[in-house]
């Protein structure tokens, strides 16, 4: 499957259109990025969060660098065979990164469904 960045980036953003805006709300000191390739050591990864959680912060957080979301287009786009599934991928890693924002892990979010 193949797409260009600029599409790819469309989608994600309209993925985060569907994110209730309450939760969107919520989110503090995150920067969601779109990436070519995942990292060489998992190159079938679609998606990462690197920060801490929302649930993991305490009274001395302050002075840090902004949470990361990246999204890895073409991991996502090697297992998709269309742009319905690309659709439907890119929504299903934005909101399983953004739950590990607000500290749900990878097993509740199987178990929800979003793994």
């Amino acid at each position: 499957m193949e797409m260009s960045r600029e599409h790819f980036e469309e989608l994600v953003a309209e993925a985060l259109d569907e994110v209730p805006e309450e939760l969107l709300g919520l989110m503090s000191n995150v920067v969601i990025l779109v990436e070519d390739e995942s990292p060489a050591d998992e190159p079938e990864l679609l998606g990462l969060y690197e920060g801490h959680a929302l649930t993991d912060r305490g009274w001395d957080y302050s002075g840090v660098l902004p949470d990361r979301i990246l999204i890895y287009r073409n991991p996502i786009l090697r297992i998709c065979d269309n742009d319905e599934d690309v659709v439907e991928e890119v929504a299903v890693t934005v909101v399983h990164e953004i739950a590990h924002h607000f500290g749900i892990d990878d097993d509740r979010l199987h178990e929800l469904g979003w793994g």
